[in-house]
């Protein structure tokens, strides 16, 4: 996820990641088509891309019509839902992108009790020793390290004293990364987004429902203090029956996105020259997911998506690049602002917007409103009847009774973001040694991750709702416990 960008402990940017999609070379119209693509996977440290390889993105099923692309494949094996971890005491973990997100991440496993982290793999093997470094200096043994080739992953996931799994690699190696942790028997964790295709999440729930192993969006905004207060409160009715949310990445990427140093390689910047909506929505997405129990009693049933010009990109690259750099190759596609509308089953409505092209201040918007009030973030700010009358503000920090137990119990976490970071590791760990249920599962990855596709599919047919699939296959109806749980 996050590569060493802005210190503010509440910016994210959430990769970490590299390389071409192993997946289907089906065309998209426009500029957007690219042809007899290499299907060859370049994987780089935590941020690797070939400069110049055209990915073919399996997009079709997406742009299909909407009945099309909600019809759930026949079920392969039980649902994972509800099931728990195995019990263990030790939980061993190997690490698969050592970039910025990567390196920094490692340090966080090592910080919670009973882990090991046992091996690391990434293509630069300089990355690989220097957190190798990091992990002898914690007093564990010299992890293994697999670095002869882009496909080196797989033996790191073959190995018989690993039990989880965690991916920090460009968005296009998430999929055929967590295929390989699955197939192999492993738990795997995965940074956001989980796949960039929708046959691609379906294959994730079909591979963990026949595996037996959990496969998770490690999406680690479910678990910042203001969202976690703020689902508890949701949940314990103070803002009366929900009936919207917003959530959003807006983070100007621009310097970070034509930096030569801080991704290896463009493979971020080209994807605005690939898709048009939505390409990171889980961040604000997630937590306005949880707030309204999606797939825990509710459903997120159809996205609508528009999208700004595509402007922000090309005229950053006029003003900084020099003539003769790769990007001048490259035509931006990507919408400067997509906004989405996501209903859900029961009506309610959430806004996502997704911005990284142009000037603004960081936001993640992180809005919830209700019958007996409202909640916004940045600034955070709540509005509650009947403690509060003649339309002003409240402050949201008087509510810090309804911290979640992890925040009251880890009051000042390590790691960057604010803690959120360490909390996750800290809750996913905890769960493992102690054979919890986890907090979230694959169902939740699948449909976080779809308004990728969708949302570009849905721009395409001009705003036209497309159908976002239940990927429980109708097991949403039925309440249970989320991110909002209960002290072990």
């Amino acid at each position: 996820m996050h590569e060493s960008a802005p210190q503010n402990p509440r910016h994210l940017d959430q990769p970490g990641s590299p390389g071409p999609s192993p997946s289907s070379n089906a065309s998209v119209e426009g500029r957007e088509q690219t042809t007899d693509v290499s299907r060859r996977l370049v994987l780089k440290s935590a941020g690797a891309a070939s400069a110049g390889v055209g990915l073919g993105l399996g997009l079709a099923q997406a742009a299909a019509s909407p009945a099309a692309a909600a019809d759930a494949p026949r079920r392969q094996g039980a649902t994972m839902i509800g099931v728990p971890f195995e019990r263990r005491s030790t939980v061993r973990v190997g690490i698969v992108g050592l970039g910025n997100r990567g390196s920094a991440m490692t340090e966080l496993f090592l910080a919670v009790p009973g882990v090991r982290v046992v091996a690391l793999c990434d293509t630069v093997r300089a990355k690989a020793e220097k957190v190798a470094a990091k992990v002898r200096s914690a007093g564990q043994p010299a992890p293994e390290l697999y670095t002869k080739g882009q496909d080196d992953f797989r033996q790191l996931c073959g190995r018989g004293d690993v039990d989880f799994v965690y991916v920090a690699t460009p968005w296009e190696w998430h999929f055929p990364m967590a295929e390989a942790a699955l197939t192999a028997g492993k738990h795997v964790g995965v940074e956001c987004p989980a796949a960039m295709e929708l046959d691609q999440l379906w294959r994730l729930v079909d591979l963990s429902e026949r595996t037996r192993r959990h496969c998770m969006q490690l999406e680690n905004c479910c678990y910042g203090r203001n969202e976690m207060r703020v689902l508890r409160m949701a949940h314990a009715g103070k803002f009366g029956e929900l009936l919207h949310g917003a959530g959003a990445y807006i983070h100007d990427l621009r310097e970070l996105m034509f930096s030569p140093t801080y991704y290896e390689g463009p493979w971020r910047r080209q994807w605005h020259t690939r898709l048009r909506g939505d390409i990171y929505p889980t961040h604000g997405f997630a937590p306005v997911a949880n707030y309204m129990d999606v797939n825990r009693g509710d459903r997120a049933v159809r996205i609508s998506t528009f999208g700004s010009p595509a402007a922000g990109l090309a005229a950053y690259r006029a003003q900084h690049m020099p003539p003769g750099d790769a990007s001048w190759k490259e035509t931006y596609v990507g919408s400067d602002m997509s906004v989405s509308l996501v209903q859900t089953a029961r009506g309610r409505v959430i806004r996502l917007e997704h911005a990284v092209s142009n000037p603004h201040p960081y936001s993640r918007v992180n809005a919830l409103g209700g019958t007996k009030g409202a909640f916004e973030d940045y600034p955070p700010r709540i509005y509650l009847e009947p403690e509060m009358s003649g339309d002003e503000w409240g402050d949201f920090g008087a509510y810090a009774e309804w911290d979640h137990w992890l925040w009251k119990e880890h009051a000042n976490p390590p790691g960057g973001h604010g803690g959120m970071d360490y909390i996750m590791i800290f809750r996913l760990m905890q769960s493992m040694q102690q054979g919890l249920v986890p907090d979230f599962d694959v169902y939740d990855a699948a449909t976080w991750s779809a308004p990728v596709p969708l949302s570009h599919a849905s721009i395409r047919a001009k705003g036209a709702p497309q159908e976002i699939p239940d990927f429980t296959r109708g097991l949403w109806r039925a309440g249970r416990p989320g991110v909002d749980s209960a002290k072990p």
